[in-house]
């Protein structure tokens, strides 16, 4: 496993039941496994009928997660087309993570945590600014990971290719007036969520280092990242 790091209205769409499964596949088994800082981002790649496996060590973290085809870096994973294809806004078990030409790029296998987000997107520079205060503009944040993240890959992906993400383990509540909140996480220590991929694919990854507000109790934590061959 080759893995490229770096350190620097009421809502239309009902959600989907929630659906805590488990997993019996064993860490001792893997092909790959890594225990990822916080705060930091991650490319790699996971090959068709490989399992991947993200776990939220010490609970309450956010890991904003974008999935590229690997035969084509055009086709991407699409929030629209996953929901419309589950008929809901929350991803858990069961759910198939579709790309932007309509093809099921990984399918959720297992989860511990029970709901995840695909609507509230990643923290930028510029929305640090409009949500928080203008002298939060420099922080750390996940968009700034993820072109750090291709930059250094230097494989094709651009600013360009940045679409909306799944935030796992993020609670991002729709009210009923339509609006998106932050509330405190729903996961906990040691839970995670499982994917089979369905297709050859890129992982980046930026393990969310948001400080103001608390999708990760204002304190990024690491995720370990687990892959496995098919039985």
């Amino acid at each position: 496993m080759t893995a490229i790091t770096t350190s620097s209205a009421t809502a239309t769409a009902p959600a989907a039941a929630t659906r805590v499964t488990t997993s019996a596949l064993q860490p001792q088994h893997a092909v790959w496994s890594e225990t990822h800082p916080a705060g930091e981002p991650i490319l790699f790649q996971v090959k068709q009928g490989q399992t991947l496996r993200i776990v939220d060590l010490e609970g309450n973290q956010a890991a904003d997660v974008i999935f590229y085809a690997a035969d084509d870096l055009a086709e991407h994973y699409s929030a629209t087309d996953t929901m419309l294809a589950q008929g809901g806004i929350y991803l858990t078990t069961g759910t198939r993570l579709m790309s932007n030409v309509g093809r099921p790029m990984l399918t959720i296998v297992a989860d511990t945590c029970g709901r995840h987000d695909t609507l509230g997107g990643a923290c930028a520079a510029e929305s640090n600014t409009v949500r928080y205060a203008l002298q939060k503009k420099y922080m750390h944040n996940c968009r700034d990971n993820y072109l750090i993240a291709i930059q250094r890959a230097d494989m094709g992906l651009t600013k360009r290719d940045l679409v909306p993400n799944i935030n796992f383990f993020m609670n991002v509540p729709v009210t009923e007036s339509g609006d998106l909140k932050f509330d405190d996480g729903v996961s906990g220590p040691g839970k995670y969520v499982e994917m089979r991929a369905d297709m050859d694919v890129w992982v980046l990854i930026s393990n969310c280092p948001q400080l103001n507000n608390p999708c990760n109790a204002y304190n990024p934590t690491p995720i370990q990242l687990i892959v496995w061959d098919p039985a």
